[in-house]
C-alpha cells in the first residue's frame, strides 16, 4: 500500500492507496467537494497517528465496506478506483470521522449575510436552493455553499463552514432547457466558519399564490422527520457514485453509522430548534431573497 494524507470535508486523515493507482482523476473532482480534496505531504502522516484511517483497495467485483475502530476499509472495483469516483468515495467514507467530531454533511445551500452571519437554506431538489442562493449573491450575500454544506457544533455556536463552491446552473435561454448544466465558481465564497443565525426550509413555485414565510417551530413531527434524514444522508453513503462516470450510480446503505452518531444528531436537532426556523414560499427565486434580506437584513 502507498501511504498518504488527504483533506477533504474539513477533516485530514491518513490514506493507504493500492500502488501505483493515478489520483489525477480524482483532483478534478476537488471543486465539487466541501474542503476540495488534496493529498498532502507525506510528513504529515506523523501527525495522524491517532487520527482516521481509510484504507482503498481496488480488488474486488463489486464496492464494499468495513470498519474496524478509527478505521473504514473500501473495496471498490478495479476501473472505478481510477476516476473521480475515488474523490467522492473518500469524502463519504469519512463522513463517520466528522461527525465523531461534531462535524456533519448537510445537502443545503447556505449564504452569509452581509453582517457576517449563515444562513442555511433546505429544501427537496427543484425547491430552489441554488437560484435563490444566487439572488442572494446579487444583494450582497456571501456564498458558503451549493447543495452540499458543512454544519459543527462547537461549544455554545452552530458554526456554517464552507461548503461546495460550484454551482450547477441551468443556462437562461429556455430553448436550451435539455442542455448541460455548465459549472460555475461562487464567488464571493467562504473562507473561515462563520455562526448560524438561522434556517429556511424553501418552497419557490410559479404557483405559490402570494410570498409567505412563517415561523416552523416547535417543529411538527414530520420536520423532525426530514431533519433525521437530511443529517443522516451523507453517513449512510447514499449520493456516493460507485460505478464511476461509465455506468449507473448507486450507492448501498454503507455500515458507518453508530448508536452514538445518532444520539448526537438527535442533539444537533434540539440544537436547530434553537434557532429562528422558517418555512418561506414565493413564486420565483428574487422575490424568495427579498423576503430573506428583509428577515436577516
Amino acid at each position: 500500500m502507498t501511504r498518504a494524507a488527504v483533506t477533504t470535508g474539513h477533516l485530514t486523515a491518513a490514506l493507504e492507496l493500492p500502488p501505483g493507482l493515478a489520483t489525477g482523476p480524482a483532483v478534478t473532482a476537488a471543486d465539487q467537494l466541501p474542503g476540495g480534496w488534496h493529498l498532502a505531504p507525506a510528513p504529515l502522516l506523523a501527525e495522524l497517528r491517532d487520527g482516521p484511517v481509510l484504507t482503498v483497495s481496488d480488488t474486488g467485483p463489486e464496492p464494499a465496506v468495513r470498519v474496524d475502530g478509527q478505521s473504514v476499509h473500501l473495496t471498490l472495483p478495479h476501473r472505478a478506483a481510477r476516476t473521480s469516483t475515488l474523490a467522492y468515495v473518500t469524502y463519504t467514507a469519512l463522513e463517520r470521522a466528522r461527525q465523531q467530531r461534531q462535524m456533519l454533511t448537510l445537502h443545503a445551500n447556505a449564504a452569509v449575510t452581509p453582517s457576517g452571519q449563515g444562513i442555511l437554506l433546505l429544501g427537496n431538489k427543484g425547491a430552489g436552493k441554488t437560484s435563490v442562493g444566487l439572488a442572494l449573491g446579487e444583494r450582497g450575500w456571501t456564498h458558503a455553499g451549493d447543495d452540499l454544506t458543512v454544519l459543527a457544533e462547537a461549544g455554545p455556536n452552530l458554526l456554517v463552514l464552507p461548503g461546495k463552491p460550484t454551482a450547477a446552473i441551468r443556462p437562461a435561454d429556455p430553448g436550451l432547457w435539455q442542455a448541460p448544466k455548465p459549472l460555475v465558481a461562487l464567488a464571493p465564497f467562504l473562507r473561515t466558519p462563520v455562526p448560524l443565525a438561522g434556517i429556511i426550509r424553501l418552497t419557490v413555485h410559479p404557483a405559490a399564490p402570494h410570498p409567505l414565510i412563517t415561523d416552523a417551530t416547535p417543529f411538527s413531527t414530520n420536520e423532525q422527520l426530514r431533519l433525521h434524514e437530511a443529517l443522516a444522508r451523507y453517513i449512510s453513503g447514499l449520493p456516493t457514485p460507485l460505478t464511476g462516470p461509465a455506468g449507473a450510480p448507486y450507492g448501498p446503505v454503507w455500515p458507518l453509522d453508530a448508536p452514538s452518531l445518532a444520539r448526537w444528531r438527535t442533539h444537533l436537532i434540539g440544537r436547530l430548534e434553537q434557532h429562528p426556523y422558517s418555512y418561506l414560499y414565493a413564486p420565483d427565486p428574487q422575490t424568495a431573497a427579498d423576503l430573506i434580506t428583509t428577515r436577516y437584513p
